[in-house]
């Protein structure tokens, strides 16, 4: 499992979907990580893939710890 690398938080457990929205490439779903990293996922019927991941906004306060730890 891949996680944020900028606070460790699981990637499979996005803190909060922006928007999405279908294109010819499978459904594009902009996500924010629990530090503020704003993420856009490509997801299709074989895979889920991370295409965009921005740094967290200066001064984001995020959550503090990692789920499941």
């Amino acid at each position: 499992m891949s996680t944020c690398p900028y606070c460790g938080w699981p990637d499979d457990q996005p803190a909060q979907t922006v928007s999405q929205h279908r294109t010819e490439d499978g459904l594009t779903v902009w996500t924010r990580c629990a530090c503020g990293s704003l993420q856009a996922r490509v997801l299709t019927t074989a895979s889920v893939r991370i295409s965009v991941r921005a740094h967290p906004p200066a001064g984001a306060r995020g959550r503090s710890s990692v789920p499941g730890t």
